[in-house]
């Protein structure tokens, strides 16, 4: 499934109808065998402008509640990024700003063409993160570093991000979709239950001891050897074949 972030007047940026509906998105994905992987783009040349700052400013008129619920339903797709039992990549053409790069985080992958930049504007304009920036940086880079982006606002090229980790994969100008595509046909080959398991093992690992990932390790593991996908897998790797998973 391919998400477009579709607000090109604005640069894509984002409001709680998007959020809303990427929220739906993602359940609809979920529930949806066929789809084994979700790609998340920005209509154009840009991915996302972040915030719509005529809509800040106007909400500054408003009680608090409006911009805290607005908050909250970004917040809500980002949990539903960072849960969701399937692979989602980010495909950046442009730049990713504010909330846009704080979606982008919030994937597995991140794909972006090469003349891509990221920035955490909010600084720039009075504000404090949303959307899980502190969280995401904090955990991707040391502290140092994530302190750079977060505090003075600067861009960072993705070329620089990918060296830092933090970007997967760099593609050419106008190529992040095409390449993103084609990261996610090679994730859809792979057993859905694995790569389910795999996400769940990667989002628990942070903030479990050892111990604890060990045995949650031996329980998955045990799960999906028992699953019909590795007497697939195994049989066709044996038989020097390509496996058709369920």
């Amino acid at each position: 499934m391919v998400l477009t972030l579709s607000n090109p007047e604005y640069r894509n940026a984002l409001g709680p109808e998007m959020y809303v509906a990427g929220v739906e998105a993602m359940n609809a994905a979920e529930g949806n065998p066929d789809v084994r992987s979700v790609v998340i783009a920005g209509e154009g040349a840009w991915f996302s402008a972040g915030g719509n700052l005529q809509r800040l400013l106007a909400n500054r008129q408003r009680p608090p509640e409006v911009q805290r619920d607005s908050i909250e339903a970004l917040h809500s797709w980002i949990e539903a990024i960072r849960t969701f039992p399937k692979p989602v990549i980010a495909a950046v053409e442009g730049a990713a700003a504010g909330a846009g790069f704080s979606l982008a985080l919030a994937c597995d992958l991140i794909v972006a063409a090469d003349d891509a930049v990221f920035v955490m504007a909010y600084s720039s304009v009075g504000l404090s993160t949303d959307g899980g920036a502190t969280w995401s940086l904090t955990h991707a880079l040391p502290r140092h570093l994530a302190s750079e982006l977060l505090l003075a606002g600067e861009r960072i090229s993705a070329a620089r991000l990918q060296q830092l980790g933090v970007v997967n994969r760099l593609a050419p100008r106008g190529g992040a979709l095409e390449s993103a595509l084609a990261l996610a046909e090679h994730l859809n080959a792979r057993a859905p239950n694995v790569l389910a398991s795999l996400k769940e093992l990667i989002n628990d690992a942070p903030g479990a001891t050892l111990n604890a990932q060990l045995a949650s390790e031996r329980d998955h593991f045990l799960r999906n050897l028992f699953h019909p996908n590795a007497g697939i897998g195994i049989s066709a790797f044996l038989a020097k074949k390509p496996p058709e998973y369920e």
